[in-house]
């Protein structure tokens, strides 16, 4: 029992940047805007939260305090925005190609962080490791106890809220029609180009925060390339969950699962290791191969709007 006990708090770790992800996909996609991009912007976030937590440290002497992490997550956050806001420039402003846009960031995104990380550490793979992690909340359930950080909890609220958000409110009425019929929508006041900036710059935060998760909730430091295909699982999610908060809750959650069987598998001798690691992988591909064609995108999605 309590190896499925651990086998669910894992998955529910593992589940958690997947969902901050996707959800963030979910908001740029719904708009019309493609955002490929959402794994460079995992990375930034990523840097941008263990290095300021760091510099905090450095610059008061160790101090340890809760209100130091939070910090970092707001500049994981907002360096995800950021990143967000470029790709949303490049795409809605200068209609570039956005595949090509989010395949850019995400190039960058792998040798940017490593120049920042030799000037303050001298090395181009890891940051200090931080003191200061987000909190973690501790869940019985009855068969036994698990430790997860607070992003979890907070990433699974999400999805009710913006569920919400999308289908109850009129900003997110106005959201789905600009990403099904913007010419439409501009005629009835709506400002399609401002809704898609705000769309990608949201997707850019939640992969931020995803960022952000990894390197000060679920480790303590900056790994390059640690996001290690998050980015890429959570389109797949996104596909699978046919762009619904609820799809993809149910798909990430399958993602999950994946990596934690993976890991709960390595060190064994049921598969061979090279398979154990792929797991997840094989997964997405066979996902994306049962579902694309299957699972209808919003109607203008990759398409530049021209006013």
């Amino acid at each position: 029992m309590e190896i499925f006990v651990a086998l669910f708090f894992s998955t529910l770790r593992q589940a958690a940047p997947i969902l901050l992800t996707s959800l963030g996909g979910l908001f740029s996609e719904r708009s019309g805007v493609v955002n490929i991009g959402l794994e460079g912007m995992i990375l930034f976030g990523a840097a941008a939260a263990a290095i300021t937590v760091n510099r905090i440290e450095v610059a008061t002497g160790g101090l340890e305090a809760a209100w130091i992490p939070w910090v970092g997550l707001l500049a994981g956050a907002t360096m995800g925005g950021l990143v967000g806001l470029v790709h949303a420039i490049a795409s809605i402003k200068y209609r570039a190609n956005q595949i090509v846009v989010g395949t850019a960031i995400n190039i960058i995104a792998l040798g940017a962080p490593s120049i920042v990380l030799q000037v303050l550490y001298l090395n181009t793979s890891t940051s200090q490791p931080v003191e200061n992690r987000l909190p973690n909340v501790t869940l019985d359930l009855g068969l036994g106890t698990g430790t997860i950080s607070i992003l979890v909890v907070v990433a699974f609220l999400l999805v009710p809220l913006i569920w919400w958000v999308l289908f109850k409110t009129p900003w997110g009425l106005r959201l789905r029609a600009v990403g099904e019929h913007p010419e439409a929508a501009e005629t009835m006041g709506v400002n399609v180009i401002r809704m898609r900036y705000a769309a990608v710059i949201l997707s850019g935060v939640l992969a931020g925060i995803a960022g952000a998760y990894l390197s000060i909730g679920f480790l303590n430091q900056f790994i390059r390339g640690m996001s290690a295909g998050i980015g890429f699982i959570a389109l797949a999610a996104l596909i699978f969950g046919k762009w619904h908060p609820l799809g993809i809750l149910g798909a990430t959650l399958l993602f999950g699962f994946a990596q934690a069987l993976a890991i709960q598998l390595q060190g064994g001798d049921i598969l061979p290791a090279s398979i154990v690691q792929a797991l997840p992988f094989i997964l997405t591909m066979l996902v994306l191969a049962g579902f694309i064609g299957r699972s209808r995108p919003p109607a203008a999605v990759g398409r530049p709007y021209d006013k």
